[in-house]
Order: structure tokens, then C-alpha cells, then sequence
């Protein structure tokens, strides 16, 4: 092969010293069977990114887009999918961020004797919160379905404790919007440090809508601290509620 495309190169250089609208010609034809032979192979790329598109696998659209407008730049399909790219690369973005958003949560399912299973689906805040001065660490949010002791929605807290005598309230905002207050409790018992939002059904269903809901709760150490919870990838089937 090697020996045939040096015969060639020597042959074209021969007709170019003797004909140069000839050297022309041939440079030109080429040209133009790189251009049909890189056509080809975007063709096949685009084949791939209108497969994902129409499947809306947004990631891998974009990869396939990517590749297009940047290895195949100047062919016909990336000219046509150019002006529609911009929207499956924010498709593509709102879709990783679902994805990271999914794995935030941890769902359990445990046995409780014959009486049935618990389950249960939680979540740690966005950030740490320094709740008593002895630095930031993690606030949980969770959501309990128990055979005996039902439904339940409580935050739990790694150190210091809640402020919460008899009752009290928090202050809970959807996406940033205005906050509303929500009844709450703290359990007589130390075995955790728990704090239980009284409307559980109201909590949860505002978790399933949002994408992220920010809790603001009474400390003893004094005021209030805030915890994020970022729920928008909450898999509502892993609960039994509506």
C-alpha cells in the first residue's frame, strides 16, 4: 500500500510539472473525497445524536453533539443540529444534576417481626450546620412508615439538641420562596437527637414537588439554624405515600 501511494505521489508530481491546471484538478478531487469521506462518517455520528435525542438521553446527545460541531465542524450535519445544540446541552445539564440529585437519598426497607416493614427514605443536608459551637456537621432529614408507630417526618441532629419544650415551630421554604411555619416536636428520650415535624404528610409532598426545601429550626444553644435539603431526586415509589 505504501509502495502504491509513493507511485502516486510521484506520478501526481510528474503531471504537476508538466501541467499545472492538472495539479489543480487533482488537488481539488482530493479535496473533495476528504470532504465526502468526512461527511460520511458525521453522518454516522449524527445518526447516533438523533437516536439519543428522540430518546431523550440528553447526556449522551451531547456527546455525540459535541463531537460533531468539534471533530466534524464544516460538514452538513453539524450545520443542521448547530442551532438546536445549545438546548440538549442544558437538557443534558438538568439531567446530571437530577441524576446527582437521586443519589442523595438512601431508602431502607426492614422487617419488623409479622407486623410488617418499615421503610424509610433520608436525606443529609446541602451543607454542615454548627448547631452548639462545637463545629459544622450533619442535619438528616427523615421520612419513617412503620407498622405500629405509622408515618413520621423528623430531623436529626449529630450533636447539640433542638430548643423545642412542649412544641414549637419551624420555618420551612420551598426553591428559595417564602417560608411557612410548620408545628413540631421534640421526643422526651435520648436516644436520638430528633425533632419530629408534626404534618408529615405536608412535608412530604412538598419534598416531592421541590427541588430543594429549607428547614429552620429552634437550637438550645440559642436562635435557629437552617438546613437545606436539595430533594429534587426524591423516588417517591420507595414510600407507601401520597
Amino acid at each position: 500500500m505504501k509502495h502504491l501511494i509513493l507511485v502516486a505521489t510521484c506520478a501526481l508530481a510528474l503531471v504537476a510539472c508538466s501541467d499545472p491546471e492538472a495539479e489543480r484538478q487533482a488537488q481539488q478531487a482530493a479535496a473533495a473525497a476528504a470532504q465526502a469521506q468526512k461527511e460520511t462518517k458525521a453522518d454516522e455520528v449524527a445518526k447516533q445524536y438523533d437516536t439519543a435525542v428522540a430518546a431523550q438521553e440528553w447526556e449522551r446527545a451531547r456527546i455525540h453533539g459535541g463531537s460533531l460541531l468539534d471533530v466534524y465542524k464544516g460538514t452538513a450535519a453539524a450545520a443542521r443540529i448547530e442551532a438546536g445544540f445549545a438546548d440538549v446541552k442544558a437538557k443534558a445539564d438538568e439531567a446530571r444534576d437530577l441524576r446527582r440529585m437521586q443519589a442523595l437519598w438512601q431508602y431502607n426497607q426492614i422487617p419488623v417481626g409479622t407486623k410488617g416493614t418499615q421503610r424509610s427514605a433520608s436525606i443529609y443536608g446541602k451543607e454542615r450546620v454548627d448547631v452548639d459551637g462545637s463545629g459544622p456537621k450533619p442535619v438528616q432529614l427523615v421520612f419513617r412508615d412503620h407498622p405500629e408507630w405509622k408515618r413520621h417526618a423528623y430531623l436529626v441532629l449529630q450533636a447539640g439538641d433542638f430548643r423545642c419544650p412542649g412544641g414549637c415551630k419551624v420555618q420551612v421554604s420551598v426553591d428559595g420562596g417564602t417560608p411557612r411555619a410548620m408545628a413540631a416536636w421534640r421526643p422526651d428520650t435520648d436516644e436520638a437527637i430528633a425533632m419530629f415535624i408534626t404534618d408529615n404528610a405536608a412535608l412530604w409532598k412538598l419534598a416531592r414537588q421541590a427541588k430543594a426545601i429549607s428547614i429552620e429550626f429552634p437550637v438550645k444553644a440559642g436562635g435557629t439554624r437552617t438546613a437545606v435539603f436539595e430533594t429534587g431526586g426524591l423516588d417517591a415509589s420507595q414510600m407507601p405515600w401520597k
